[in-house]
């Protein structure tokens, strides 16, 4: 199984950037997804999930209702719309996978199994 994040970069205070994760070696569509980050020196902390099905998702207080998660099982792609994106937001963004289908979305990374490489975001004037 191989996720890829795609769609980071530098962004200005107040911008927007959309991530992709596209996955290969698993079909996703059984499967919940979720967005973590890692800023130097702090723990992963998850963001956002979506779960199997599509029809729920979930956010950390830090990104609600600035961030938005969807998924295309069609293109077995995640994504992870950011919008007015705070200097607080630079980080390296990662895509995780569970292992079991229809599994709970989860906050804890520990409980993830597979991961992208990770994408860096860059919120600076």
């Amino acid at each position: 199984v191989q996720l890829v994040e795609s769609g980071g970069g530098w962004v200005q205070p107040g911008g927007s950037l959309r991530l992709s994760c596209a996955a290969s070696g698993r079909t996703l569509s059984r499967y919940t997804m979720a967005w973590f980050r890692q800023a130097p020196g702090e723990e992963r902390k998850f963001l956002a999930g979506i779960t199997w099905t599509g029809k729920t998702t979930y956010f950390a207080d830090s990104v609600n209702s600035r961030f938005a998660i969807s998924r295309d099982d069609a293109k077995n792609t995640v994504y992870l719309q950011m919008n007015s994106l705070k200097p607080e937001d630079t980080a390296v963004y990662y895509c995780a996978l569970p292992n079991e289908r229809y599994a709970s979305v989860d906050r804890e990374y520990r409980n993830y199994y597979y991961w992208g490489q990770g994408t860096l975001v860059t919120v600076s004037s």
